[in-house]
């Protein structure tokens, strides 16, 4: 029952991350000492990139790299802004659902250990019986060979007899 709660609440979670990641990027624009931030984090992403693909394609990377205007800035440096709340909260449903999974499987390893160990803890039982039968069973022979094999007989004979028939039987 748990299970399909805890993916519902993933997937609603998920869903609503993206209205938020919209509402991040909207914020992050008009606000002014994070607007500065982010265009100087834009203008740095641009600058990488543009060197990146410059190396890419065998092009000199000694050239001058024309800036972003700033509103392209602010709208690049917002859409990352927005596409990674959206990643962190994927990673940490993602984190979440393995680590469950995770605890999940040592409860059932746990639980399988468990019975192993009840299964050796029976078998060690048994073979204390099956020792204990063994010792019985060469006590027996031990005593069966010191009265012979008339003394066996006997003993079988006065075991199952009825009381009355001992006294008849000559001796």
């Amino acid at each position: 029952m748990i299970l399909p709660v805890v993916k519902l609440g993933a997937l609603l979670l998920k869903t609503a991350c993206k209205p938020i990641a919209s509402r991040l990027k909207k914020e992050a624009g008009v606000h002014p000492k994070f607007r500065q931030i982010i265009i100087r984090f834009a203008q740095a992403n641009h600058r990488m990139t543009t060197n990146i693909q410059r190396r890419f394609y065998g092009q000199s990377t000694d050239a001058e790299i024309r800036p972003l205007d700033e509103e392209k800035a602010v709208q690049a440096a917002s859409d990352l802004i927005g596409e990674l709340f959206v990643f962190s909260v994927a990673g940490a449903v993602l984190i979440f659902e393995v680590q469950r999974s995770a605890r999940s499987e040592a409860r059932k390893e746990e639980t399988r250990r468990q019975e192993i160990e009840a299964m050796k803890q029976k078998e060690d039982e048994l073979m204390k019986e099956v020792e204990e039968l063994k010792q019985k069973v060469v006590e027996i022979e031990r005593l069966a060979k010191a009265r012979g094999l008339s003394g066996i007989l006997n003993l079988k004979r006065h075991d199952h007899a009825p009381e009355g028939s001992k006294s008849a039987a000559p001796a």
